[in-house]
Parts: C-alpha cells; sequence; structure tokens
C-alpha cells in the first residue's frame, strides 16, 4: 500500500546538515516528497510503500548528523500525490517560532583530509567545513538558517562550490558555510606597526610564534593570544600583559597524541577532547614539556585540542609544541571578537592573525572536568551554547529572562514551551564592556529565540551590577529578586527534571546574599517546591574583616577565625606573618569589636583562611585561587584527623582551626592537613545533611555552588552520602557556579507566576521567592 506522511520534526536541526541527510534517507528507500526549513522546524513529506516509509522515518530518528538532536517528530498521514522524486526545497516563512539555533562545533575528520590533500581543490584552505562541522551560532544572523542569514553571505559561491551545495550526494549539500580557495574567506597577517600581508599568514605566525612573539589569532568565537606554552620567558611576559599574575593559562595541543605528552588521559578525557565540543579539559599535568609559569602551583592543566582549521594549519608547521591559547583581554572584560575593536587588546599581541569573515556574536571556549567518567561543566560555552537546557512545566505564557551572577556572568530566556536558552559565558559583569557584551548577546538569542522578556529575574544581592541592570531594563516589567543559594539548588534540580522532589540542598559557595543581610554560602537548604525553600543548616557565622579586602587577602579571615577558636596570633603561623605590626595592631582593634566586618557563613572563604593558615596562599589574584591551591596540596597527602562541631544542622570549625595549628606546630606535613581538612568538611557536612534530611522525611540531597568544583570534596561527600542510602545529585549540564545561576533564578520566577505569587506583592518593590522561617 502507498502512503505519504508529513514529518514536522523540532530540535538542533538545522545548521546541522538534516535537510541533506533527510533526503539521503529517501533515496536509500526510493521514496518521493520533499524538505524544507521554516524559521521553528524541519518538514519533510515521504511518499512510497507504507513498510519502506516506516522504515525511513525510524532511519530519520535513528541516524542523525553528529551535531543534531531531535526534541519531537510530529507525523500526520496525507493523500499520495504519485510523487516519485524527492526535493530539498527553498526554505518557508509561514511559521512563527523558532528552531533551536545550534552551537559551534569542531572541523570534522574529513574536512581535515580534505585540507591535508594536495590533491584536493580545498588543500591548505583555513575555512573549509561540512555540513557535519564548523562554525553555526557565531555566525548565523537570522532564521531560517540559510547562507543569506549568515556572516558568509558576503562570499558569494564559486561555480564548483555551488554544484556541491546542490549534488545530494555531496557532504556539501546544502552547507551554508560552503567555501574553498575561490570563494574565501582569507587570511591576513598583520604584524603591529608593520604593514599587513596576505602572502602565507600562516607562515607567519608560525615563525612568530617560533620567535616567542605573542600572536591574536582570530578564532570562530573570538580573538585569542597565543605563545609557545613551553617558553617562561614568553608565557611570564604575556602575564605581564594581561595582568594575571597567577590564573592558569589554558594549553591547545595539536592533537590527542601530543596532548598525551603534556597530561594524563583517561577515556573519559579523550573522549571529551575530541567531541565536536573541542572544550578544554582540566587533567593531571605530565612531564616537563610545559613551563611552570603555565599554571603556577596546579598539578592540572587546562588542555583543547586543535579545534578549526586554523589551528590545524597553525599545529601542522609548528610541530607537537604546546601552544597557550587565552582569551584576547585584560582582566575580567570580555573576549574581543570584532577586528574594529582590536584597539582593546593594543599592547597585548606582537601581531595578530586575522580574517575577513565577521564573527556575529562573541563565545569563549568552554571548560569541562571530569568526574568518575563523566563530562562537568564549569563554563558552558562554545558547543554547547546556546542550546536549551529542558525544564519541566507547568510554566506561565510569559518570557522570563534571569541575569545570573556579576562572575561567570550567563542570562537565561525561558518561555512557556520550557526551553531555557542559556547563553555563553559573558564574564564579569561589572566591567562596562561585559554589559555591553551582554546586552547585544541578549538582543541576539532573544531574537534567534522569538523571546520578549515580560518578567526579569535577578539576584537579591543589591550590590550586583546584574541586579542594577535588571532594574534599569525592566521598565515597569515585573522583577523577581531571587536568593543566590536556591537559586543554585532549583539549577540542580532543574536540569536533573526533579522540581517536584523534595530535596536537601547542600549550597556551598563563596559569597550569596542572605535573606538576613548577612553574606551566606555554607547553607542547607530543604526544598520542597521550586518556589520556597527552608535554610535548615549552616557554617558557622565568622567574619570578613574589612570586606572584600578580606577575599583578596584571606589571611585576614584566618584571623578572625584564629580568634574565634581562642587561638593566639603568634608569629609562627603565615597569616600572622603576612602583615606588619601596624597592621596586627589594627587587625587586633577591629576583629573583637566587629568594627568592618562582614558576617558570613561561607564555605568557600573557610576554604580561603585555611589555604592562608597553611601557608598555600596569602594574596588571591583570581576568583578561587587559594582554594585551587589548597585542594592540589591536599591531593599529595594523607588525611590527618581533623573535627567540626555539629549540633542542629549548624558545622563549627572552630576545632578544625585548633587542630591545624596544633598540626603545624608539631610538624605535620602541610599536604596531610590540608586533606585532613577536606576530609573534616565531607564529614560534617554529611552528617548534618543526613540528619536534616531524615528529619524532613527527605531521600534525595543535592550538592551544588562553586565550591562543589573542588572533586576531591565533590567525590568524597557523594561517596559518604550515596552509601548511607541517599540519593545524590550533582551537575552534569550547567556550571555548579555562578555559570549555571541564571536557571534556578529563570526557574524559581516561572514557579512563582505559576503560582500566581507576583500579583501579591506590589510591583515597585519587586518579587521575592518566599524563605520558610529560618534556623
Amino acid at each position: 500500500m502507498m502512503v505519504r506522511v508529513h514529518l514536522n520534526i523540532t530540535g538542533v536541526v538545522q545548521g546541522v546538515g538534516f535537510r541533506p541527510a533527510v533526503a539521503r534517507i529517501a533515496a536509500e528507500f526510493r521514496l518521493g516528497g520533499f524538505v524544507y526549513n521554516d524559521a521553528g522546524s524541519v518538514h519533510c513529506e515521504l511518499e512510497g510503500p507504507a513498510a519502506d516509509v516506516e522504515a525511513a522515518i525510524a532511519a530519520i530518528r535513528d541516524r542523525t548528523p553528529p551535531a543534531a538532536r531531535i526534541d519531537r517528530v510530529h507525523a500526520r498521514y496525507v493523500d499520495p500525490n504519485g510523487a516519485n522524486g524527492f526535493d530539498i526545497v527553498g526554505s518557508q516563512q509561514g511559521d512563527e517560532s523558532r528552531t533551536l539555533v545550534p552551537p559551534d562545533i569542531a572541523v570534522c575528520a574529513d574536512c581535515l583530509r580534505e585540507m591535508r590533500d594536495p590533491a584536493d581543490r580545498r588543500h591548505g584552505h583555513p575555512f573549509i567545513t561540512c555540513t557535519n562541522c564548523g562554525p553555526r551560532y557565531t555566525v548565523i544572523t537570522d532564521l531560517p538558517y540559510d547562507r543569506p542569514a549568515t556572516t558568509m553571505a558576503g562570499f558569494p559561491m564559486c561555480p564548483a562550490c555551488d554544484a556541491e551545495y546542490h549534488d545530494p550526494l555531496d557532504r556539501r549539500y546544502h552547507a551554508q558555510t560552503i567555501a574553498c580557495p575561490d570563494c574565501g574567506p582569507r587570511l591576513r597577517w598583520q604584524p603591529v606597526g608593520g604593514p599587513a600581508r596576505d602572502d602565507d599568514p600562516i607562515g607567519a605566525a608560525v615563525a612568530a610564534l617560533r620567535d616567542g612573539l605573542i600572536v591574536a589569532v582570530k578564532g570562530i568565537g573570538g580573538f585569542h593570544l597565543a605563545c609557545r606554552a613551553d617558553d617562561a620567558a614568553v608565557v611570564a611576559e604575556l602575564r605581564r600583559r594581561k595582568s594575571r599574575p597567577a590564573k592558569p593559562f589554558a594549553v591547545m595541543a595539536a592533537d590527542v597524541g601530543a596532548a598525551g605528552e603534556i597530561a594524563v588521559l583517561d577515556d573519559a578525557g579523550v573522549d571529551a577532547l575530541t567531541s565536536p565540543s573541542a572544550p578544554i579539559v582540566l587533567v593531571a599535568r605530565r612531564g616537563s614539556g610545559i613551563a611552570d609559569e603555565v599554571a603556577p602551583g596546579l598539578t592540572e592543566l587546562g588542555v583543547m585540542l586543535a579545534y578549526s582549521p586554523v589551528h590545524h594549519q597553525l599545529f601542522d608547521r609548528l610541530g607537537s609544541v604546546p601552544l597557550v591559547m587565552t582569551s584576547a583581554n585584560r582582566g575580567g572584560s570580555p573576549i574581543v571578537f570584532r577586528d574594529d575593536d582590536l584597539d582593546w587588546i593594543e599592547g597585548l599581541a606582537d601581531a595578530v592573525l586575522t580574517h575577513d569573515r565577521p564573527i556575529y556574536v562573541s563565545c569563549e571556549d568552554s571548560v569541562v572536568t571530569i568526574d568518575n567518567g563523566n563530562e562537568v561543566p564549569l563554563r558552558r560555552s562554545r558547543g554547547y551554547a546556546p542550546l536549551p537546557v529542558s525544564v519541566p512545566g507547568p510554566l506561565p505564557d510569559r518570557v522570563i529572562l534571569a541575569t545570573g551572577g556579576d562572575l561567570k556572568t550567563t542570562f537565561c530566556l525561558v518561555g512557556a514551551d520550557g526551553h531555557a536558552h542559556m547563553s555563553s559565558h559573558l564574564g564579569d559583569m561589572a566591567d562596562p564592556r561585559t554589559q555591553v557584551c551582554f546586552e547585544s548577546a541578549l538582543e541576539h538569542l532573544a531574537f534567534m529565540t522569538d523571546r520578549t522578556p515580560d518578567v526579569i529575574a535577578c539576584d537579591m544581592h543589591p550590590g550586583y551590577a546584574t541586579t542594577a541592570w535588571a532594574h534599569r531594563y525592566a521598565l515597569g516589567r515585573p522583577v523577581v529578586a531571587v536568593q543566590h543559594h536556591h537559586a543554585h539548588a532549583v539549577a540542580l534540580l532543574a536540569e536533573h527534571r526533579r522540581l517536584g522532589t523534595p530535596v536537601i540542598a547542600v549550597t556551598y559557595d563563596g559569597t550569596g546574599y542572605g535573606t538576613d543581610g548577612t553574606i551566606w554560602g555554607g547553607e542547607l537548604l530543604a526544598i520542597t517546591d521550586a518556589s520556597h525553600f527552608t535554610r535548615v543548616g549552616h557554617l558557622r557565622e565568622f567574619a570578613l574583616p574589612g570586606g572584600d579586602g578580606a577575599v583578596r587577602h584571606p589571611a585576614r579571615t584566618a584571623l578572625d577565625l584564629l580568634y574565634r577558636a581562642g587561638i593566639e596570633w603568634t608569629g609562627e603561623l603565615p597569616p600572622v606573618a603576612s602583615f606588619d605590626e601596624t597592621a596586627l595592631h589594627i587587625l587586633r582593634q577591629q576583629i573583637p569589636r566587629g568594627l568592618g566586618c562582614v558576617r558570613t557563613t561561607s564555605m568557600g572563604r573557610l576554604f580561603d583562611a585555611v589555604a592562608s593558615l597553611l601557608g598555600v596562599c596569602q594574596e588571591v589574584s583570581y576568583e578561587g585561587q587559594a582554594a585551587i591551591e589548597l585542594e592540589h596540596l591536599a591531593r599529595h597527602g594523607h588525611p590527618t584527623a581533623l573535627n567540626f562541631d555539629v549540633a542542629d544542622g549548624v558545622l563549627d570549625p572552630a576545632p578544625v582551626i585548633a587542630g591545624i595549628v596544633e598540626g603545624m606546630r608539631s610538624g605535620t606535613a602541610l599536604a596531610d592537613l590540608a586533606a585532613g581538612f577536606h576530609q573534616a568538611v565531607i564529614r560534617a557536612t554529611a552528617v548534618a545533611a543526613a540528619e536534616s534530611a531524615r528529619a524532613a522525611g527527605v531521600s534525595v540531597i543535592g550538592l551544588t555552588g562553586g565550591v562543589f568544583a573542588n572533586r576531591l570534596l565533590l567525590q568524597g561527600l557523594r561517596h559518604t552520602l550515596t552509601e548511607d542510602g541517599f540519593d545524590v545529585l550533582s551537575h552534569r549540564i550547567v556550571p555548579c557556579n555562578d555559570g549555571g545561576l541564571a536557571l534556578g533564578q529563570a526557574t524559581i520566577a516561572a514557579a512563582l507566576l505559576a503560582d500566581e505569587y507576583a500579583a501579591a506583592v506590589p510591583e515597585r518593590n519587586g518579587v521575592c521567592a518566599s524563605e520558610s522561617p529560618a534556623r
């Protein structure tokens, strides 16, 4: 029996070779019909024998292109019309919905083989791409996804590319970024203070890198600063120019073999490195092929593989020498991605390797770590953004914009369809240039997803730049203020689709504004639904003398904790020795009286203080530095016995501080004390969380917040709680740090609106998620 079926396919189905794949499947089963895009989905009709049509539908579901993702296939039978040919027809404009925008992905093996084949017409072409690879999000300007709606619009196809584009049997059939040496784009070499040149720009860049120069390289989502990673002098110079004294740099290797020379790779690490997303992967360092200045004081490296044709061409001539590959910016400024903005990096690079294909929207490299064989995001950007996270309903028929946090800023747009679109990493929102990029990225993603915000969600902290921006942007629209740790917890539940599950959420981070006006960060929250929480436990309060000054100089916090533990400030203790007598005199007056001291329960600040106490870090130049260096020290130790006092959900660190001091004075190895501190946090947290869970009749415990980027803590606590019979949730889709905060904010705002909570609160005061009576 002959049948004809119309399919409406939604998901990541544009810009990924989906229509050509459907056409090839239709040809395989000798079916008639057509396929086309509209702004919201792919439509196709298949006509032929019923069994063959059903087999083709199954093949479409099962044999998607590498970067495609099908969310839904809706099928309906229509009348056969005798069609015996299959066509890809022009895109339609009738559907007002939008398809999912695909992320940028690494160049594929087929394209690399062609690029390196002297007999291939694309030999040496640095912009080779096909339907299975290459830039997407950063070049798309409109939907439906066709070449005129990309930054390739200015590069007309040559006859040979045009023939491939229209050949259903070709891998570049309807590949919108198709290009070759005849149709462009083209590279250009621009030395600082010298004339530009178009002849052999790759060769010029390789010569400069070999000579120890710093080169700005225009990539897929922005410019990198590149230099030899085995040259201590040039890495030190890059640190000086970027004003980045200690934060580790990412390293790019030519391939897995080269990466294996500088890092310890297991199967999960190799899988992450070689995936289409091609993120930076944190792995253990190996050998001496990398200058110590790349990651000072750390035993791990952030490693990525060459992922664009330009990168591969550089390594093809440079050999296996690893390169530092870091964002072209200073401090927390956003990555430079436009040639017109190269004055932003004046003084950073000695020369620029650029090209004439515009980058429409910037996108930083993603960063992941490996936890028990699973990829865990620390920065969700290139290769992942702006793919949405699916949020379970019911959701209000209003678009919510969540502005995230101030550091590791990302925003989120969520609508009634349950798609929470997360932006790529944007940086430090306190920088005015980041705010410009935030607004540009928001305008682009709102347009691409057809979402105009009706409600704005933001952090409760009155001093956050994202909070101030939210109120400026609102223009009379409701603003939902969300408690920081509540947002962390709900982000975790949302990504696991467990919003209706009662949970005890352990939320450990550095700084979050509490409902009592103090700085929280070591919290146990009981959550029964997305819009409410109860604080059932926390780290015992201590002080940050000088507020933000204590964040930069953790010795201040260490002295406060010593005072609270009743321990004399003697000169052999590293935090005491880090101050002169005048400063110590002031602190002796300040701390007992609480003058200029900010109260906190922050687990992140406790880690910083212990790092200071052990002499690991006395001055913080990047977020999390002291805690990161403490974790790396602990990895080399055998835990000594240290313990918190735990009562009624409150973790008192005084006995731990006293035990560390006693251990130092008795000659215990610092690594053993660092490992002992980690184990003490694990034991005390497990006791407090388990007691709270059993009291509430809860079987699920969540682990979230930036402190859980510490794998010693994450793995140890998960193991302890799992052994105790609990279902333990940790992050797999969005970062545990503030990079995932916007998802929680948006989900909480949606829950409040669904509950009609917002209407009960005066608009001029905004809306705030509810906290039950706190301990």
